[in-house]
């Protein structure tokens, strides 16, 4: 399942990553609707789904703040508003490489994507860079 962040939830957006991706895609207000979802809760709201990968562009609001775990994985991605056109074609090149492929080898993760470097941590909270 992917999670779009509340600035993601866009219906052209959705059914745009929805043709490729072979599970369900949906927005982080339809967790919890009629509701405000501030970022402390996303991950406690995270939980309540089966093994969830967040999506957001909010990068500096999720980036080493929030603490990995297994039932979840977040890619923070540093993307502009103005650019969020190009999410899906973006999502679908990041879950083509090795460690976004499988919902398994995502889980427990914290990703932040920028332009030149992906980097993670996990819970023990080192932070790795992807080549």
């Amino acid at each position: 399942m992917l999670v779009l962040d509340e600035q993601l939830k866009d219906h052209h957006l959705i059914a745009a990553i929805a043709l490729w991706y072979p599970g369900t895609v949906t927005h982080i207000q339809a967790l919890r609707p009629t509701t405000v979802i501030k970022d402390d809760n996303i991950a406690t709201l995270l939980l309540t789904v089966r093994r969830p990968t967040f999506v957001t562009i909010n990068a500096d609001d999720f980036w080493r703040k929030i603490q990995p775990h297994t039932g979840y994985c977040i890619l923070a991605i540093d993307l502009n508003q103005g650019d969020v056109d190009n999410l899906p074609l973006q999502l679908r090149q990041l879950l083509k490489l090795p460690l976004f492929r499988t919902q398994t080898s995502r889980m427990g993760k914290i990703f932040r994507i920028q332009a030149n470097r992906i980097r993670y941590y996990e819970r023990d909270g080192q932070v790795h860079e992807l080549e």
